[in-house]
């Protein structure tokens, strides 16, 4: 079963925020506490605040992003 076309875009920045949030939680977390006994735990509860904030943002910004980007390129041929 597959999703119709027309939510292509929300899909992929469901799941580019997704990944993008879960490294950068990583990492930021991981600088914070470093190896620390509750490390995992503190990584999943930043990533579960954080993706819900990215995806917004990955919405709202990417209609700015690709008028920018085709500002600054040539298309494709």
């Amino acid at each position: 079963m597959r999703l119709p076309g027309r939510y292509a875009p929300i899909l992929f920045g469901f799941l580019l925020s997704g990944m993008m949030s879960f490294l950068v939680s990583g990492i930021s977390t991981f600088k914070a506490l470093g190896v620390a006994p509750d490390f995992m735990a503190a990584w999943l509860s930043a990533w579960g605040f954080a993706w819900p904030v990215a995806f917004a943002s990955v919405l709202v910004v990417a209609p700015f992003v690709r008028r920018i980007v085709s500002r600054v390129t040539e298309p494709a041929r």
